[in-house]
């Protein structure tokens, strides 16, 4: 396999783990080398503390990554993971006034200045699988194991807390460029919330809209893939 020239850095959404990521992963590390981070308490972390709190995962993160920047990389987030892709790049971008990310695709989420009244994470758990039903974003053999599922539960609700209490610093921006990938008919991000990610950066801005809802990455895989490619290489997508 040739050596990799770019990095991709894939970030889950609120109670997703590192396996979401596989698709991509398999076929982009042919030409990539592939970082799905795998948030605290679940699967091979489930023993580990939770986090509940986007500026202490996104402090975590930027810490972990220090060391995997000796290539170029693309941040790819979806939902919770879009928000700490953002604010991982600006911690970086902080950190190094000479780095930069090749890009940072914010999928399914809506800006960092956009917020709306949710409380998921203060509902039963009933309450909280009703809204993984609703966005579709969780396999159905875990919602049909009560017992995977309350293994599983308090990570949820962490995540959730986590970002439903977020609220970005006024004027936040990076200077990396920004993709914005949504769906047309997603229930938790319109299309002017999602158009709003352009004030969030110095840099080139995109959107690129698909039909679906808050999952639609399922329905359009090959799209997506090669707009990933494309800004691995380089290239904007």
């Amino acid at each position: 396999m040739p050596e990799s020239r770019a990095r991709l850095v894939c970030l889950p959404h609120a109670g997703g783990s590192a396996s979401f990521f596989f698709p991509m992963s398999q076929t982009l590390s042919s030409s990539a080398d592939v970082l799905c981070v795998q948030y605290p308490g679940r699967q091979d972390r489930r023993q580990d503390p939770l986090i509940e709190n986007i500026d202490e995962y996104a402090d975590a993160i930027a810490a972990e990554l220090k060391p995997w920047l000796d290539l170029p990389v693309v941040f790819f987030g979806h939902s919770m993971g879009a928000v700490l892709a953002f604010e991982v790049t600006r911690r970086l971008e902080e950190a190094d006034p000479e780095f930069s990310a090749l890009a940072l695709f914010a999928s399914g989420r809506r800006a960092p200045s956009r917020y709306r009244d949710e409380n998921v994470h203060r509902r039963d758990d009933d309450g909280v699988v009703r809204e993984m039903k609703l966005l579709s974003g969780t396999d159905s053999r875990v919602l049909g194991n009560e017992e995977i599922l309350r293994m599983a539960m308090p990570a949820i609700r962490g995540d959730y807390k986590a970002i439903e209490t977020y609220r970005s610093v006024p004027g936040a921006a990076v200077r990396s460029p920004i993709t914005v990938l949504t769906g047309d008919n997603d229930p938790r991000t319109s299309l002017e919330e999602a158009e709003a990610w352009r004030s969030h950066t110095t840099g080139a801005f995109d959107i690129r809209v698909f039909s679906g809802g808050h999952f639609f990455l399922a329905g359009h895989q090959g799209p997506i893939m090669s707009l990933v490619a494309t800004a691995l290489s380089g290239s904007r997508p």
